[in-house]
């Protein structure tokens, strides 16, 4: 889970607070994954770039996903 929300956090496609909704911890704790994975990702060579998708509320992903085709 550290890795993945660390991912979504550092492409920008959710606050920290969403993610926390999403994973049912505290925006602390995505801060706090975050602290200690991308300094892992950057040595291994993996810098995340950010998206041009921005979700601040779980409707907000739903929206998205409804709009696209299976």
């Amino acid at each position: 889970m550290q890795i993945l929300v660390t991912v979504l956090h550092l492409r920008k496609l959710a606050t920290m607070d969403l993610l926390g909704q999403l994973f049912g911890v505290t925006a602390m704790t995505i801060s706090r994954a975050k602290q200690e994975v991308r300094p892992l990702l950057e040595t291994h060579g993996h810098h995340i770039t950010a998206s041009t998708a921005r979700f601040r509320t779980p409707s907000d992903i739903a929206t998205f996903l409804a709009s696209k085709p299976t």
